[in-house]
């Protein structure tokens, strides 16, 4: 090969080599570019695939599930106290003194003492509290102390059902005491409707009285 055929071929190399080293360049940048542009994309977490609404398809299913397992169980709707089983007892509403047919009689047991009598009026189902009656005299509010020592029971006013409680006005030795002709009866101190029973002429003076019972002969107040 002559000296000028050798400078062409050599010419030749140089710019062939070039072309293909700025190729390889190109190839490699764009490699570079593709996988960043994967990396700085994030996936969707599998299971939480986003609607066209925007919300989680997960998060919804996982509410409806909350919300079934919920209702099984049994909520408050008003009716009555929740069980925990899905269903619901009626709760019975405490007596008033104006839910009662109220009377009284005076019996001569344990030196005389006055014997009160609560009936459910017509239709009513209603409870009295396991304390005392509350029971006061006079035009000074004077009421009466517990004839028990222990507390009574709950009981249920309904129908023909009778509760008793006996008081004891005067259980003093001493002359002396308040002299009245009726009595204020309430269930219990909060009871914003009491009432005024005919005893007849009393003498009051450190009165006592029993809690409620359902017979007559538990309600004497023994001083």
């Amino acid at each position: 090969m002559s000296g000028n055929g050798r400078k062409t071929f050599l010419v030749s190399a140089v710019l062939v080599g070039g072309a293909m080293l700025m190729t390889a360049c190109q190839d490699s940048d764009a490699a570079t570019d593709t996988g960043a542009a994967q990396g700085s994309s994030s996936p969707t977490p599998a299971g939480n695939a986003v609607t066209p609404s925007g919300s989680s398809t997960a998060g919804s299913n996982q509410g409806t599930g909350k919300g079934s397992d919920a209702t099984g169980k049994g909520t408050a709707d008003g009716s009555g106290a929740d069980t925990g089983n899905g269903e619901r007892e009626p709760v019975g509403q405490s007596c008033g003194a104006n839910d009662i047919s109220w009377s009284t009689r005076s019996e001569t047991q344990a030196g005389g003492y006055i014997l009160i009598i609560a009936k459910a009026k017509s239709g009513i189902t209603c409870y009295l509290p396991a304390a005392l009656p509350t029971v006061a005299f006079g035009s000074d509010g004077t009421e009466a102390g517990p004839a028990e020592q222990t507390s009574g029971k709950q009981i249920k006013l309904s129908g023909s059902t009778t509760a008793y409680a006996g008081v004891n006005p005067k259980t003093t030795n001493a002359n002396g005491g308040k002299e009245l002709d009726s009595i204020i009866v309430a269930v219990g101190d909060d009871d914003p409707n009491p009432v005024s029973l005919p005893v007849g002429t009393i003498t009051v003076d450190h009165p006592i009285v029993t809690n409620w019972h359902t017979t007559p002969t538990d309600a004497v107040p023994f001083n």
